[in-house]
């Protein structure tokens, strides 16, 4: 296989990456049953409470950016989901079906 070759591959597996999460910014997921849930002014929890979110809530998660640490539902992650202008929840708390990221990084 050619050097150029291999770019094409490479370059094609970025593209779909790029279309897949594109796609999944568009997505609704749940938040952990069970859970009100905290929404911050930045991604972390030394960041104000600027609203709750309700049992059964879903969110949109716009991008995705690294912050504290936090263990909830779905484990301990430091990623923290973009769900609107300066609203950021914990990953740990919404069911993403990854322990990584799902959409573009902030």
């Amino acid at each position: 296989m050619s050097v150029d070759q291999t770019r094409d591959i490479a370059g094609g597996d970025e593209r779909a990456t790029a279309e897949t999460m594109a796609a999944t910014a568009t997505r609704s997921y749940a938040v952990a049953p069970g859970y009100r849930l905290n929404v911050r002014s930045g991604p972390g929890t030394a960041y104000s409470v600027v609203r709750v979110l309700p049992e059964g809530a879903e969110v949109r998660i716009n991008c995705q950016t690294p912050g504290t640490w936090v263990s909830g539902p779905y484990g301990t992650s430091n990623i923290w989901d973009n769900i609107g202008s300066g609203q950021y929840v914990s990953d740990a708390y919404v069911r993403t079906g990854s322990d990584g990221y799902v959409a573009p990084r902030c």
